[in-house]
Protein backbone atom coordinates (compact mmCIF):
# COMPACT_ATOMS: atom_id res chain seq x y z
CA UNK A 1 0.00 0.00 0.00
CA UNK A 2 1.59 3.51 -0.91
CA UNK A 3 -0.13 6.63 0.52
CA UNK A 4 0.83 10.04 1.06
CA UNK A 5 0.03 11.80 4.72
CA UNK A 6 0.11 16.06 4.97
CA UNK A 7 1.96 16.74 7.82
CA UNK A 8 0.86 19.29 10.45
CA UNK A 9 2.92 21.96 12.35
CA UNK A 10 5.93 20.81 11.07
CA UNK A 11 8.65 22.15 8.35
CA UNK A 12 8.14 19.06 5.93
CA UNK A 13 5.04 18.88 3.67
CA UNK A 14 3.93 15.50 2.83
CA UNK A 15 5.09 12.18 3.92
CA UNK A 16 5.21 9.43 0.79
CA UNK A 17 4.57 6.12 2.94
CA UNK A 18 5.42 2.85 1.00
CA UNK A 19 4.18 -0.41 2.99
CA UNK A 20 3.73 -3.81 2.70
CA UNK A 21 2.77 -6.63 4.74
CA UNK A 22 3.12 -4.44 7.94
CA UNK A 23 6.82 -3.22 6.75
CA UNK A 24 7.64 -0.14 5.81
CA UNK A 25 9.67 -0.16 2.49
CA UNK A 26 9.76 3.23 1.81
CA UNK A 27 9.39 6.52 3.10
CA UNK A 28 9.68 10.00 1.26
CA UNK A 29 9.55 13.30 3.16
CA UNK A 30 8.51 16.66 1.04
CA UNK A 31 10.27 19.82 2.63
CA UNK A 32 11.75 20.02 6.07
CA UNK A 33 15.45 19.45 7.18
CA UNK A 34 16.56 16.91 3.76
CA UNK A 35 19.59 15.19 5.77
CA UNK A 36 17.83 14.58 8.63
CA UNK A 37 14.76 13.07 6.90
CA UNK A 38 16.70 11.11 4.70
CA UNK A 39 18.29 9.62 7.19
CA UNK A 40 15.14 8.88 9.50
CA UNK A 41 13.61 7.34 6.19
CA UNK A 42 16.78 4.75 5.68
CA UNK A 43 16.23 3.91 9.33
CA UNK A 44 13.04 3.19 9.29
CA UNK A 45 13.05 0.82 6.12
CA UNK A 46 11.98 -2.77 6.99
CA UNK A 47 10.97 -1.75 10.30
CA UNK A 48 7.46 -2.94 11.70
CA UNK A 49 4.87 -0.55 11.63
CA UNK A 50 4.00 -0.59 15.21
CA UNK A 51 7.42 -0.73 15.79
CA UNK A 52 8.25 2.62 13.97
CA UNK A 53 5.25 4.01 15.95
CA UNK A 54 6.87 3.15 19.41
CA UNK A 55 9.68 4.80 18.95
CA UNK A 56 8.90 8.01 16.89
CA UNK A 57 5.37 8.96 18.68
CA UNK A 58 5.73 12.09 21.11
CA UNK A 59 9.10 13.53 19.38
CA UNK A 60 9.32 17.16 19.63
CA UNK A 61 11.46 19.83 17.67
CA UNK A 62 12.38 22.82 19.51
CA UNK A 63 9.10 24.63 20.78
CA UNK A 64 6.50 22.92 19.06
CA UNK A 65 4.32 19.93 19.81
CA UNK A 66 5.76 17.57 17.42
CA UNK A 67 8.11 16.87 15.15
CA UNK A 68 8.82 15.12 11.63
CA UNK A 69 9.39 11.59 13.04
CA UNK A 70 6.25 12.70 15.00
CA UNK A 71 4.35 12.82 11.74
CA UNK A 72 5.79 9.69 10.69
CA UNK A 73 3.90 8.08 13.85
CA UNK A 74 0.45 9.36 13.29
CA UNK A 75 0.62 8.70 9.86
CA UNK A 76 1.25 5.32 10.47
CA UNK A 77 -1.35 5.32 13.48
CA UNK A 78 -3.65 6.43 10.36
CA UNK A 79 -2.66 3.00 8.20
CA UNK A 80 -3.66 1.01 11.41
CA UNK A 81 -7.21 2.32 11.58
CA UNK A 82 -7.50 2.03 7.80
CA UNK A 83 -6.62 -1.75 8.09
CA UNK A 84 -8.67 -2.16 11.78
CA UNK A 85 -6.44 -2.43 13.72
Amino acid sequence: MTFTYKTNGVCSRFIDIEIENDILVSVKYTGGCNGNLQGISRLVKGMKVDEVIEKLENIKCGYKDTSCPAQLALALKEYNKTKGD
